[in-house]
């Protein structure tokens, strides 16, 4: 007998796709993000490293993850970053 999968709640999969997005973004640009904080709605993310003073750092956030994050999770209404 197998053991079932794993559940995970949504903030845990959230959590997890930013670490994804997050590792792509420091290897091969320099940047970071990091998930501060999610109330269902909102994403709240903190851009670092590179991506600190870059002028392309609003198309990453808006772009890159929010578009990914909204693939996975419909519901969410924006992704925004703080500093």
């Amino acid at each position: 007998m197998t053991d079932p999968a794993p559940t995970f709640s949504e903030q845990e999969q959230l959590k997890g796709l930013i670490e994804q997005l997050n590792a792509y973004i420091t290897t091969y640009h320099g940047g970071s993000v990091e998930l501060v904080s999610f109330d269902g709605k909102v994403v709240k993310v903190k851009l670092g490293g590179a991506c600190l003073g870059c002028p392309l750092s609003p198309m990453t956030l808006k772009g890159w993850v929010e578009g990914t994050v909204r693939q996975f999770f419909p519901a969410i209404e924006k992704v925004e970053s703080i500093n």
